[in-house]
């Protein structure tokens, strides 16, 4: 055997691990999209002590809180505009959206609504808790539970942005 077929069948055992590899990674998106009709995997986050799971397909980036700057005559729950990478985002504290009477969330990161949702907003959140498995969790009254015992709101962003209520800031 000579240095180029020794080559050739090196390259040859890369691609079919590369394809290998590349349909294993489809399969596994797929299957992460399809879970009795809803998506499997969600982000959970805290937000006023409340557990939300947000799908990933709705949610952005996560970030650090940036500073705010503050807009006159808005709603107490309308924190202001961050700058994320160069874009300007409404930040929303969604605790005391839900309940005026709730105390500020202890912001520590931003979760900002998906590129595709073409909405430029971001949600302030206490923690966020990692990717949740949601096929897994037992329906209860609008919520699910984990196996862990712990209650989970689905959130859906799309809906939220859809809201009258969300979209008038202003006083």
């Amino acid at each position: 055997m000579d240095v180029s077929d020794a080559a050739g069948q090196k390259g040859a055992a890369r691609r079919a691990r590369l394809r290998q590899y590349q349909e294993q990674l489809l399969e596994r998106m797929q299957a992460a999209r399809t879970s009795s009709g809803a998506r499997a995997h969600q982000l959970g986050v805290e937000i006023g002590g409340v557990r939300y799971l947000l799908d990933l397909v709705e949610a952005g980036e996560i970030v650090p809180l940036p500073p705010l700057a503050a807009v006159p005559l808005t709603q107490p729950w309308y924190l202001g505009l961050a700058n994320v990478r160069g874009n300007l985002l409404g930040v929303v504290d969604l605790a005391r959206y839900f309940d005026p009477e709730a105390a500020p969330t202890p912001g520590t990161r931003l979760v900002t609504f998906g590129p595709a949702l073409g909405f430029p907003c971001a949600l302030l959140v206490a923690k966020v808790v990692g990717l949740r498995h949601a096929a897994d969790m037992t329906p209860l009254d609008g919520r699910l539970r984990d196996a862990d015992g712990q209650d989970w709101t689905p959130l859906s962003l799309v809906a939220l942005a859809r809201e009258d209520r969300f979209l008038q800031v202003a006083r």
